[in-house]
């Protein structure tokens, strides 16, 4: 009886010790939070993904990246390791980014148009200027309540890079760095870009970096744009602006926008061998 015993019990912990080796120690893999800001401006709670830094230490200030498209199932993920390999092999500094969840992008990142194919085709547009007001008075000032700042950059694809551009025309003081991705500068009969002359010439000449990239695979459209804003830039005469323009040789607009902030990101923290 005693010996039956010892070999169940033995069987036992056997059982146990290999259930435990199969399943291991599992644990939720955080790199951030996911937080909830309700906006009196768009009329809507809206969600924030949050990247921090390994060593995030809340008595530090960081640089903050705003990413736009940057719901879980859209750009949030790719970026944030893209800074993360920067943070490791390039000269960037450990970053935090803020990835804003889409609700409604054709609203938010449009201008007002009186055009009735894209009224008819995009019915809910034009809505830019409420959620600039949003990222304004609402989002940025909140972020900066919740961490110490210092440098601000955002980064924007297609509609996102044609909002990014309204803000660096409009409130270019927003943001330091503007990242702008195949910027669909078509929108409204090309209004915005017509204005760009004008508008830049209003801007002060403050520190900035603008990097402006398009792919080769893209329609011309797209292409002559984003040249054509390119060349403004460099005729406005800003000194203390840094402005780079990138052809990307292999990406249409599905595909460029990660290799694209890949070599904005080098422009800006080139590689240096460790000493």
């Amino acid at each position: 009886m005693i010996k039956k015993l010892l070999i169940f019990v033995n069987f036992l912990f056997t059982f146990q010790f290999t259930v435990s080796a199969q399943n291991g120690t599992v644990k939720p893999l955080t790199i951030g939070e996911i937080r909830k800001l309700k906006s009196e401006i768009l009329k809507e709670e809206r969600t924030l993904n949050i990247y921090l830094p390994q060593n995030f230490d809340k008595t530090k200030s960081y640089p903050i990246i705003y990413l736009l498209d940057g719901s879980m199932n859209e750009d949030f993920i790719h970026v944030t390791g893209l800074v993360q390999f920067f943070n490791q092999m390039y000269a960037m500094p450990e970053t935090i980014v803020v990835g804003i969840a889409n609700v409604d992008r054709k609203r938010d990142f449009t201008i007002h148009t009186d055009l009735k194919d894209l009224q008819k085709e995009y019915p809910t547009t034009g809505h830019s200027d409420k959620f600039i007001g949003f990222l304004e008075k609402e989002l940025k000032p909140y972020i900066e309540n919740q961490f110490k700042t210092d440098r601000t950059y955002i980064f924007g694809q297609s509609l996102g890079g044609l909002l990014a551009t309204e803000i660096l025309l409009k409130k270019p003081e927003m943001f330091n760095d503007y990242f702008i991705i195949s910027p669909s500068l078509w929108w409204d009969d090309e209004s915005l870009l017509k204005q760009a002359p004008q508008l830049l010439a209003k801007i002060k000449d403050t520190n900035k970096f603008v990097y402006i990239s398009v792919g080769k695979g893209e329609h011309k459209v797209m292409v002559k744009d984003a040249e054509d804003f390119y060349t403004f830039l460099q005729k406005s005469n800003k000194k203390n602006w840094m402005v780079e323009y990138k052809m990307m040789e292999t990406d249409n607009h599905a595909t460029i926008l990660h290799r694209s902030l890949y070599e904005g990101l080098v422009k800006l923290f080139p590689y240096q061998e460790p000493k």
